[in-house]
């Protein structure tokens, strides 16, 4: 494929679109694989993939593997599913929880997310979707942007002590935060004094720049 092979030398866009949730969508061959971005910032593929993977390597794949379900809020191109279907080899339930309609047609049509039999993936609000979920995980993955903002409802109480209650024991988070300013590292210190000694908590920092990870493990 030409455009695949020219990426490595410049990126070639291969599809745009206006989306009324996410602004500026555009799928684009850079350095020989297919990437999703924002107008300001990778969705998946590319350094968003890069960070997730880090992060499930840090709670073990080995780990993740005997785990039977996974819920992962904000889908985009689906990358971190990729990365848990083909080398986490993860073969139990995933459930996918993406707003945006235009990102869940292209993450299907350009990242083949329909093909994976063991995912279900729902187009519904994040807060909607834990509020009324009965199912209980043994992972939670948090990966919700707007552009570069982060909602704030991802840190406030309601919303952790509801996530915390869908967890099981044992299981965890993994939360992919972005930190541009001061205000936003003061954000993510006030967001991990929220876990008490009933969960083992870890931040990871300067993540490819601007990202911040938490993993969080439910100790009983």
């Amino acid at each position: 494929m030409l455009a695949k092979f020219f990426s490595y030398f410049i990126p070639i866009n291969v599809y745009k679109k206006n989306s009324a949730v996410s602004k500026t969508l555009e799928v684009t061959w850079n350095n020989g694989e297919l990437v999703l971005d924002s107008k300001n910032t990778n969705y998946s593929y590319g350094s968003l993939q890069r960070i997730l993977r880090k992060g499930l390597k840090y709670i073990g794949f080995e780990r993740i593997r005997k785990f039977e379900s996974i819920l992962i809020l904000g889908v985009a191109g689906g990358s971190v599913i990729k990365t848990l279907v083909d080398e986490v080899k993860f073969k139990g339930t995933i459930t996918g929880v993406e707003i945006d309609e235009d990102i869940v047609e292209i993450a299907n049509k350009y990242f083949k997310l329909s093909e994976i039999k063991n995912l279900e993936l729902v187009v519904n609000d994040a807060f909607e979707f834990v509020l009324k979920t009965k199912q209980k995980y043994d992972l939670i993955i948090i990966d919700i942007f707007q552009d570069t903002t982060m909602p704030n409802f991802l840190f406030e109480d309601f919303f952790i002590n509801r996530v915390n209650f869908l967890l099981r024991t044992e299981g965890f988070i993994l939360f992919n935060t972005m930190v541009i300013n001061e205000k936003d590292g003061i954000r993510n210190l006030d967001y991990k004094k929220k876990f008490d000694e009933n969960y083992s908590l870890r931040m990871y920092p300067k993540v490819e720049v601007h990202n911040e990870l938490f993993t969080i493990k439910k100790l009983k």
